[in-house]
């Protein structure tokens, strides 16, 4: 007999208007053995509203670990899993990437299914270029770190997608004005609900007059790509740095002096060229002490 194999789906559900559920998607949820979902109370008024019954298993980023071996288990014994998110596409932005890496490891079958999604909505509807972009997701939550990945992608070219909550967003704004200078700027908010809507402008324009939009409720950010100029800059640049064959500490101090926290500039360098972070830091400091001595 025919060995039966587990299966993981990956169906992406609403995010916001209930009608956006495809065909397949509800019928991949009636038919799974086991639905996985971050907030199961949540799920569970979708599969209600589609009169759908189906034992929920509890699947999020502080259990992922537990929680994703039990996954696994199931698998194994031959099950059909349907994995969702609470909103848009599982594993974006979501603990099911971590799930369905391990399903794909482990030689079970998975299998994505179409659907909606936050960013691409925003994307197409964003007035930014479409032919190129960089989905980008939440920043990290400690201002030092969310300027360290800005600085990463300050010169990738195309649209750069952001995600964002409504208490962290004038923060947010603040801090991409800052690293990335003013660009152009779309806002989606509340996609597919009631009160959609789009803001179109530059950064600048939306720090100086910050009541032109609602904070409340789930956003996209979108900001155009850098220009051209920044990017013949940054070769002259680089192509600047190779000639003199610049060594860490002068990168750091370059950087330092373009107004970059020492200890900002200390890691970035660090991280780019394999450096220990302390002994960087060592010799910084000794550079900079022998700076103020001569």
């Amino acid at each position: 007999m025919e060995e039966i194999r587990g299966h993981l789906y990956l169906v992406p559900t609403p995010i916001g208007n209930l009608e956006d559920m495809t065909y397949r998607g509800v019928r991949i949820l009636s038919e799974a053995d086991y639905v996985a979902a971050e907030d199961t109370r949540h799920t569970r008024q979708l599969l209600n509203h589609y009169q759908i019954e189906k034992p929920l298993i509890s699947y999020h980023e502080h259990n992922k670990e537990e929680k994703g071996d039990y996954l696994l288990s199931l698998l194994a014994k031959g099950k059909q899993i349907a994995l969702v998110s609470d909103a848009g596409m599982p594993a974006i932005s979501d603990p099911g990437a971590d799930i369905a890496n391990k399903a794909v490891k482990a030689g079970y079958e998975v299998t994505p299914l179409p659907g909606a999604n936050a960013a691409l909505t925003a994307l197409i509807a964003s007035g930014l270029d479409t032919r190129e972009f960089t989905f980008i997701g939440f920043l990290p939550k400690r201002s030092v770190h969310a300027r360290e990945r800005l600085h990463e992608v300050a010169k990738y070219r195309g649209t750069l997608i952001f995600y964002e909550a409504p208490h962290r967003l004038k923060e947010t704004l603040r801090i991409l004005y800052e690293v990335l200078g003013d660009r152009q700027l779309t806002i989606a908010r509340e996609l597919t609900k009631r009160f959609e809507s789009f803001w179109r402008g530059s950064l600048m324009a939306l720090i100086e007059q910050p009541e032109q939009i609602v904070y409340k409720g789930e956003f996209v950010l979108l900001l155009s790509s850098c220009q051209e100029d920044e990017l013949t800059s940054e070769k002259g640049q680089n192509q600047l740095l190779e000639e003199r064959a610049v060594t860490p500490i002068e990168s750091v101090l370059q950087l330092i002096n373009t107004g970059m926290a020492k200890k900002e500039a200390i890691r970035q360098i660090a991280r780019e060229q394999g450096l220990g972070r302390r002994d960087l830091y060592n010799a910084v400091e000794k550079a900079l002490a022998e700076e103020e001595q001569a």
